[in-house]
């Protein structure tokens, strides 16, 4: 990943209980580690010579959005402009779902547009993930 011109960031409905944000955080960061292995560094030793698992190479913001304005966000990476993007996304189904095969049953019987969008994960080319959330604030 060119650093320069490429971006990662998470937008996470800042309406959600903290736990809720946190889980889905987690869930997206794991699902990007998978989908992008090379961005996650080697493992390093502290002085005491302790291994600790490799970190991302770069940070990932997580910004404040909204339940529209996440909608709106995942209807724009739809469209072939964006279809270059890597993105995740965690809706209300996913976090509702005990094992995979319930959430794969579910997501094959529900329209995009019923799904409620906890958060989106959107990383490629800056310009085009900054045209998506350059205005949105840091969630704190």
């Amino acid at each position: 990943m060119d650093l320069q011109n490429e971006k990662c960031v998470m937008v996470i409905d800042e309406s959600l209980p903290l736990g809720l944000i946190v889980n889905t955080a987690a869930i997206m960061g794991i699902t990007l580690g998978k989908q992008m292995p090379e961005v996650v560094g080697a493992d390093v030793a502290d002085q005491s010579g302790n291994e600790h698992l490799g970190i991302i190479e770069f940070p990932v913001p997580i910004l404040q959005g909204s339940a529209e304005s996440i909608r709106a966000i995942r209807e724009k990476l739809y469209q072939p402009e964006f279809v270059d993007l890597t993105v995740v996304d965690f809706s209300d189904l996913a976090q509702g779902c005990k094992t995979y095969d319930e959430f794969i049953d579910k997501m094959g019987h529900v329209d995009e547009s019923g799904l409620q969008y906890f958060g989106v994960a959107i990383c490629g080319a800056k310009k085009k993930v900054n045209k998506l959330t350059g205005n949105m604030p840091l969630l704190r």
